[in-house]
Parts: structure tokens; C-alpha cells; sequence
């Protein structure tokens, strides 16, 4: 019974992460909020649509002063610390096991389409606008200020006393973030190598049909 309610609690993980996956970000923001998550930071690498988006994001000068200021502020280090600990960070890396992810990326290498979508951006003759202004964007020189800004250093020096901060570090001594680890990793939804190391699970679940007597 046990066993079953952590892999329900696993599978719900999973479709709450996948459904987070789904929606690309529209704002530079969004987008550093995904990649600086380790429970979702992977997904533009599972599947060439994601992958294309991505890159274009990437492709925008926005995106500098977006992880510029990510980077100052210490609750993206405490989110991403406190991510690393949860059984939702091995379901993001362990889809690479799946198979599906490979043959995506096979097919993706063969259509002319992908190759067009990837170079779009470097066709476009306003990416180099953009760029060209960037330097007179008022949220690059706002990120610059905020070195200079006193508060900054203040709220670094009092992140490792923030609850947060605490919680994340108690953490390793309770016995249940093990315990949704073991679960996630023997859940066949989480982790793609329990259906090939375990292929007789489907089978043993489903109803013998005994010949009638």
C-alpha cells in the first residue's frame, strides 16, 4: 500500500511537471524562472520544439539584464538549492533515458524545418537591432546600478538566515526527502529504466486469464 501511494505521489509530480513544461515563457523573466529550476531547466533540451524556442529566447538581448539580475538576487540561489532536493530534479534528468527523447532529436536532424526554425532568428535583421540597443536599454544600466546598490550586499548577507535557507539546510536530516527519492527513482513513470529493468510490472498487474476447466 505504501509502495503504491509514493508511486501516485510520483506520477502526480510528473504530470504537474510536464504540464509546467508544456507553456513556454513569455518574458525574458519566465524564462530565466524555468532554467534556474532544476525540477524544469531541462526540458529545451528533451524536445526540438522546446529546443527551438529556447534558442530564440536566447537569442534576445532582454535576456542579459533577466539572468544579470537572477543572479544578484540570493532567492534564485535558495530556490535553486532547495530544488535540488526535491525527487522532481531526478524526474527532469531521467527522461534523457527515454527512448522517445532520442528518436525526437533523430527525426528532428533530418527535417529541414528544424534547421529553418533554428536560423530564423539569425536572419532577422531586428535580432541585430536589438542588439545594436541594447547597451541603451534602461534595465542594463539598471542591472549595473544594482552593484553599486547597498542593499543587495545586505540581503546576501542575511539569506543564510532566512527560513528558507534553514528548511533547506535541515532537510537532509529528515528521513522522508529519502524516502520520495527511492520512490521516484523505482516509479516506472518517473524513471524510464524501471519499464526496461522491470518489463514483467504491466504484465504482473493485469488479470490471468486462466484456461476453464
Amino acid at each position: 500500500m505504501k509502495i503504491k501511494l509514493i508511486s501516485t505521489a510520483a506520477a502526480l509530480v510528473i504530470s504537474t511537471q510536464v504540464m509546467a513544461e508544456g507553456a513556454a515563457p513569455s518574458t525574458a523573466e519566465g524564462w530565466v524562472a524555468k532554467m534556474t529550476d532544476p525540477t524544469q531547466n531541462a526540458s529545451a533540451f528533451k524536445d526540438p520544439k522546446a529546443f527551438v524556442q529556447w534558442s530564440g529566447a536566447m537569442m534576445n538581448p532582454s535576456m542579459i539584464p533577466a539572468l544579470g539580475g537572477a543572479m544578484m538576487n540570493p532567492q534564485t540561489s535558495l530556490n535553486m538549492m532547495t530544488g535540488m532536493m526535491n525527487p522532481a530534479t531526478m524526474t527532469n534528468y531521467m527522461q534523457f533515458a527515454d527512448p522517445s527523447v532520442a528518436m525526437k532529436w533523430m527525426g528532428a536532424g533530418m527535417d529541414p524545418n528544424f534547421y529553418t526554425a533554428m536560423a530564423a532568428p539569425m536572419m532577422n535583421p531586428a535580432t541585430y537591432t536589438n542588439w545594436m540597443m541594447a547597451p541603451m536599454d534602461p534595465r542594463m544600466m539598471n542591472m549595473g546600478m544594482q552593484m553599486m546598490n547597498p542593499g543587495m550586499y545586505t540581503n546576501w548577507m542575511a539569506a543564510p538566515m532566512s527560513p528558507q535557507a534553514m528548511n533547506a539546510m535541515m532537510a537532509p536530516m529528515n528521513p522522508q526527502m529519502y524516502g520520495n527519492w527511492m520512490g521516484t527513482a523505482a516509479s516506472p513513470t518517473a524513471n524510464p529504466l524501471m519499464q526496461v529493468l522491470m518489463p514483467a510490472a504491466g504484465a504482473a498487474s493485469s488479470p490471468s486469464h486462466s484456461p476453464a476447466k
